[in-house]
């Protein structure tokens, strides 16, 4: 099998890393290091480049905590990239690689989070089988509603009279550059209210990022009466438009506002995307499952991909020797 050397990223790699995540199979703008770095003051990166002599042939965008590596934290899925030229038997002496270079590096696991398979651009799991090879234990599952869009998707009964009560009540949806009216108008408010909680990201981070990525990052608001009631914030790669943020006011209850919302994003803004992804509605590390949130979403027609967490020992880099025949 071929050898690989591994080795940590560095400021210095910034363009041929953003070039490699441009051309992988399995990458999105997620992995792009402006993404990854807008806040790098919460985590020590240990991001690894994987090269065959001086070529770059899979990175690993990765945080460290004590003596743990994690596919980054900072970022909802994770993984090895890599391009469509890299077959199966190559990704296993890579994985092997990098396992052996985090054991001699005195790191005893690596925590990744997968990358779901709505995600990739071509199929892309020859990393699920050297987790399986490496032993690696599957410690979260999470559950995303995701709807096909290439599919006829019916929608119920329920979800259709509150779209008509969107139409009758006059509500108007408007896309918008500007994260601040929702953010403090709608979900701030209710995820205090409801979960004693925060944004993920900030007002100013979102902002940050739309600079950076202004054709993945949209914003979309629902107004009644020329104020606020309801909106909805995506993440849209090449494959998959993604729901981060869904929020409405309490008092937008019978408007029909986020039927009427969703309904318009899933038939119109987005109906030439493959996919279209409300994401999670699990808890408690997927062991929990907000059946309300479920259902909701699965009455316009979702189903579930799995979103997978495994936990491999380093040390385990050895079992994937003599796997080939």
């Amino acid at each position: 099998m071929k050898s690989y050397s591994v080795k940590k990223y560095q400021q210095s790699d910034y363009e041929n890393w953003n070039a490699f995540i441009g051309q992988a199979k399995n990458a999105t703008f997620l992995f792009h290091r402006d993404f990854m770095e807008y806040h790098k003051e919460r985590f020590e990166d240990y991001s690894l480049v994987v090269l065959d002599n001086k070529k770059w042939v899979a990175v690993l965008p990765a945080n460290q905590v004590e003596n743990e590596i994690f596919s980054h934290q900072g970022l909802t899925y994770g993984g090895l990239i890599y391009d469509d030229s890299t077959k199966l038997a190559s990704v296993l002496e890579i994985f092997k690689s990098i396992l052996a270079f985090l054991n001699e590096n005195k790191i005893e696991k690596l925590q990744l989070k997968l990358i779901p398979s709505i995600y990739h651009q071509k199929p892309a799991e020859e990393l699920n089988y050297a987790l399986f090879l490496a032993q690696a234990q599957l410690v979260r599952r999470d559950s995303l509603s995701v709807l096909d869009l290439s599919q006829n998707n019916k929608v119920s009964k329920i979800r259709n009279r509150g779209i008509q009560k969107g139409i009758s009540n006059g509500l108007e949806i408007n896309e918008v550059e500007d994260f601040e009216l929702f953010w403090n108008e709608v979900l701030i408010p209710n995820l205090d209210k409801k979960h004693d909680a925060k944004p993920v990201h900030s007002v100013e981070e979102m902002h940050l990022l739309k600079a950076f990525f202004p054709k993945n990052i949209r914003q979309f608001n629902v107004y009644y009466n020329g104020k606020i009631i309801a909106g909805t914030t995506i993440f849209e790669s090449s494959t998959v438009a993604h729901c981060q943020y869904i929020s409405k006011n309490e008092t937008a209850d019978n408007l029909g506002s986020l039927d009427f919302l969703y309904h318009f994003l899933i038939t119109d803004v987005f109906a030439k995307k493959r996919f279209f992804d409300f994401g999670i509605s699990n808890e408690s590390q997927g062991k929990k499952l907000n059946e309300g949130l479920t259902y909701w979403k699965e009455s316009f027609g979702a189903s579930t991909i799995i979103h997978d967490f495994y936990e491999v020992e380093t040390k385990n880099y050895f079992k994937l020797n003599d796997v080939l025949l």
